[in-house]
């Protein structure tokens, strides 16, 4: 590291010239930064700073001011998740403050997991005393050197006097550009570490700052603006295709304003979803490998793409050449620069903020009096709705896990946040439940995460304490966090968890039928013990019950969703229910499997992929 760049501000900070140990430095740059709330598991080497957080929030009891709670969940992974929930429901930058080597290491997949999706977290370890740094200390790990892979930055402060302005470059790197988490090394030595606090500064970090500042300054200028209208302008069935960089970008009502200014329809990702309210009429809703039929056809039927914040995944583009096969050019927006053409060609791009581009080409559109008519595309996407609606056997003696999510989605209204585990439950959920605004929809995207969806729920409702929050969850995904409904009521929290129970690996087994003979190696859980109700009672939860006959579903839930406090709902659905429309690995969207209540265009045969297809 080289020498620190003091930044002064406008006013000093009162605490500025006061000597204090690292740990305090740490708590009060976190206390600066605007976090409201921890989550964390302590350790010996990291002690010194969980002590900090214990005496910053005495002093601001003596004083009358805002403590942070320190919420301590049942093991490091969760807290990792508890801060990403924190993060994608408010925004801001999520805190996660774990001990070193396996309190270090617990924290690797949550890690990923926010760099996969973009999610702006600061990890901050403990590390054992620098001079036992390399010698297999106890509860040693190379933390630099598993986190440089799979965070978007690490440090290990070895400098004493650098560790106050290194917290506070974590966070800006985390929160700007393309977000992510970054974790931070911190020796018990240096926390222990007297020193002056300054009260400001930061790292001298030119190249990433100069990026930062190219891509503020990246402004879409009216040539290019008029290149994008004449593009629109030749085009009779325009697409937007909208990622998480939407929601990341804060440009959700920008999008909305761009949208409804030219009547263009929506499509959006798994990680966009919410980034266009999916009441509307132009809402498309998702596409993709387990997309809205309808969404997946409109891709194939349009004739002008407009990728915004979104990467060409392969769950959305299996087959990069035939994705929009009828799209006679492709734009795209985006913050950052490797995504254009990595996947697919664009024919017009713009690198930079995605709110002030989208507003750009709304004021352009208006100013030049942009007047194509998209009426017939409309129609058309309307009766593409109609004709391959989402639908399923309601005539079933079992329980429809999709009934379940509409029945909930009609008291919820599109209004509540709602995380997810990962398998067919994620999948239902994100197909049945509305969404009015972004932050509302929370899932381990890039990932695929099982364990996710409860301590993700724990960490928005500290973020979003006014809101409902609702943990859709599956019986093998939720098994990976369980520990933490103790967490939902040790803090009183009303977190209402749905375990939807099919007795295995949902997904896996929907694969299995698929693809392997039906042969169910390893993901049937029909002889397994757990008795989730007890165990949800056992954990301190009023409410907990177990829905298995179909004429009490809607009572049920609707006694579920009015509980106040902490709530629990195991339903027992049909374990044959199956995620469709499922485009396979290696498939385009006209090879789309609808299943037998969702119309299909083409007759689908089941093609069985090869072995690097997988998944």
């Amino acid at each position: 590291m080289t020498d620190t760049v003091i930044q002064p501000r406008p006013a000093g900070h009162p605490l500025a010239g006061e000597t204090m140990d690292g740990a305090r430095m740490i708590m009060q740059v976190v206390a600066d930064e605007g976090v409201t709330t921890i989550f964390g598991y302590s350790g010996g080497a990291i002690l010194p700073t969980f002590d900090a957080v214990f005496l910053y929030n005495e002093e601001a009891k003596r004083a009358g001011a805002r403590q942070i709670p320190l919420i301590v969940p049942a093991n490091e992974q969760g807290a990792g998740f508890m801060a990403a929930g924190y993060a994608r429901a408010s925004g801001k930058v999520g805190v996660c403050i774990v001990t070193s080597g396996p309190g270090a290491t617990n924290t690797v997949t949550p890690v990923r997991d926010c760099m996969a999706d973009s999610i702006p977290i600061v990890v901050i370890c403990g590390q054992v005393p620098r001079p036992s740094i390399g010698t297999d200390a106890f509860q040693e790990a190379p933390i630099p050197s598993l986190m440089g892979a799979v965070a978007k930055h690490i440090f290990l402060v070895t400098d004493p006097a650098k560790l106050e302005p290194t917290v506070r470059t974590a966070f800006e790197i985390a929160r700007t550009g393309r977000p992510g988490p970054v974790v931070i090394d911190v020796p018990k030595d240096v926390q222990n570490w007297e020193g002056v606090f300054a009260g400001e500064g930061v790292l001298p970090i030119p190249g990433y700052r100069r990026r930062m500042h190219e891509l503020t300054q990246s402004n879409l200028d009216p040539g290019a603006a008029a290149r994008f209208f004449a593009m629109l302008e030749e085009s009779s069935r325009p697409l937007i295709y909208a990622g998480g960089g939407v929601i990341n970008g804060e440009a959700a009502d920008s999008l909305t304003r761009f949208a409804k200014a030219f009547g263009i329809p929506v499509v959006t990702t798994l990680m966009g979803i919410g980034a266009y309210d999916t009441t509307e009429p132009l809402a498309m809703r998702m596409l993709g490998m387990h997309g809205a039929a309808f969404a997946n056809y409109a891709v194939d039927d349009c004739d002008f793409l407009i990728a915004v914040g979104a990467r060409f995944d392969d769950r959305v583009a299996g087959v990069p050449d035939k994705f929009a096969r009828n799209a006679r050019r492709v734009a795209h927006l985006d913050v950052d620069r490797a995504e254009i053409g990595k996947v697919k060609r664009a024919h017009w791009s713009h690198v930079g903020q995605l709110r002030p581009a989208l507003e750009a080409l709304t004021a352009y559109g208006r100013g030049g009096r942009f007047q194509r008519d998209f009426g017939p595309w409309a129609v058309e996407l309307a009766e593409l709705k109609n004709l391959h609606a989402m639908n399923y056997d309601r005539d079933s003696a079992l329980i429809q896990p999709y009934y379940v999510i509409e029945e909930i989605n009609r008291h919820t209204r599109g209004e509540a946040i709602i995380s997810t585990g990962v398998g067919q439950h994620q999948m239902w959920a994100a197909q049945y439940f509305d969404f009015r605004w972004p932050r509302l929809w929370l899932t381990s995207g890039s990932m695929g995460t099982m364990g996710f969806g409860l301590p993700a729920a724990i960490g928005a409702q500290f973020a979003q304490p006014k809101r409902m929050v609702i943990d859709i969850d599956g019986d093998s995904s939720i098994r990976m966090n369980f520990g933490d409904l103790e967490t939902v009521t040790t803090y009183d929290l009303p977190v209402k968890v749905v375990v939807l129970n099919n007795f295995g690996d949902g997904m896996v087994k929907q694969w299995q039928k698929l693809f392997f003979q039906g042969r169910l190696s390893a993901s049937d859980r029909s002889l397994h013990k757990k008795d989730f109700v007890k165990a949800a009672q056992a954990d301190g939860f009023r409410y907990a019950a177990r829905l298995d006959k179909k004429e009490d579903v809607p009572r049920v839930i609707a006694e579920f969703i009015a509980f106040k406090g902490p709530a629990f709902l195991e339903v027992v659905i049909d374990p044959d229910a199956g995620v469709y429309p499922m485009v396979g690995p290696g498939q385009t969207y006209d090879e789309m499997i609808t299943g037998d209540f969702i119309r299909s265009r083409h007759k689908v045969r089941i093609k069985t992929p090869g072995p690097s297809e997988m998944f």
